[in-house]
């Protein structure tokens, strides 16, 4: 899921930087109001769960807030992220994916247990749900994201 998470978000991303800024920033109903309201709130939910599972001390912001309002940032940041939990994720055991993890909700405060499969599957998950939340908002745009099926990666493909 990881090498699926990485490649989506650096397509995702060439379609994002293809927009104008104001395209990109513009309130259009979704959750997040915008694309890059949606790709930061997308970032923050990955920090937070990297935090949690490498057991580093949290100093990720609250949900609402932007860690970037420049987009190039933006995409430096995610792209570094990205190589990050893939690099991570070659390290993860099928003994860690089975031990349990307490956290505080950033979404309601309360405090979560479960597996770490779970909440890493959860992570991934979240992630596609706000991508198809913007290649709607592309769509909406006029501009169009292609396939995001796993079987459309490049891996996949004959060269």
């Amino acid at each position: 899921m990881a090498a699926y998470n990485q490649w989506m978000n650096e397509r995702l991303y060439n379609v994002c930087d293809s927009i104008s800024d104001s395209e990109r920033k513009q309130d259009l109903g979704a959750f997040f109001g915008s694309i890059h309201n949606t790709l930061n709130h997308i970032m923050l939910g990955d920090l937070a769960f990297m935090s949690r599972f490498s057991g580093t001390p949290e100093t990720v912001p609250e949900l609402a807030v932007n860690l970037y309002d420049d987009f190039t940032q933006l995409r430096h940041a995610r792209e570094a992220l990205d190589n990050r939990i893939t690099d991570w994720s070659a390290t993860v055991t099928d003994d860690w994916l089975r031990q349990q993890l307490t956290y505080k909700s950033k979404v309601d405060g309360g405090d979560i247990t479960a597996p770490h499969w779970v909440l890493l599957t959860h992570m991934f998950n979240h992630e596609t749900h706000h991508r198809g939340q913007i290649t709607t908002l592309l769509n909406q745009l006029g501009h169009d994201m292609g396939t995001t099926d796993i079987p459309f990666m490049d891996r996949y493909r004959p060269a």
